[in-house]
């Protein structure tokens, strides 16, 4: 089973365009985030796309194209990016209906649904604690 690495990849994007905005460039393109990521540049235009429609990025075309943050790095938390590229439930049901005459498979996914709401939940709590300039700031704290 894979991991799911495109909060990671966002909120590394978001984080990136802060501090070059920071540094006085105005826009940055896709392909000097991909570089930070080691992505492609096609990875990054796809995510920043969610997050210009829920409104954390802006974007620019033709001659100084490129992205830009809407708001400052502070006022944005990662529960706000989670939502934007619309990642999905955490976990999910069997494909199949469980078979209703087997003990378990009768009440297997209320039960799971129950723990996954708890989960979902403490995930939301959690991720709406932690802004983009936390982020940042832990990341210009670390040694190289």
């Amino acid at each position: 089973m894979s991991a799911n690495s495109r909060l990671t990849i966002a909120a590394h994007a978001l984080v990136w365009i802060g501090l070059y905005q920071r540094r006085g460039h105005e826009v940055a393109t896709s392909e000097q985030i991909a570089g930070s990521a080691n992505t492609n540049p096609v990875v990054i235009r796809r995510l920043l796309g969610e997050l210009r429609r829920a409104g954390l990025v802006d974007s620019r075309r033709g001659l100084g194209a490129g992205w830009s943050l809407r708001r400052d790095l502070e006022a944005v938390t990662l529960l706000e990016v989670y939502e934007a590229i619309d990642p999905g439930p955490l976990f999910a049901m069997h494909r199949a209906q469980p078979d209703q005459g087997c003990i378990v498979g009768h009440a297997i996914q209320p039960v799971m649904e129950r723990v996954y709401g708890r989960l979902e939940e403490t995930l939301r709590r959690e991720l709406a604690q932690v802004s983009l300039e936390d982020l940042l700031q832990e990341v210009l704290a670390s040694p190289r």
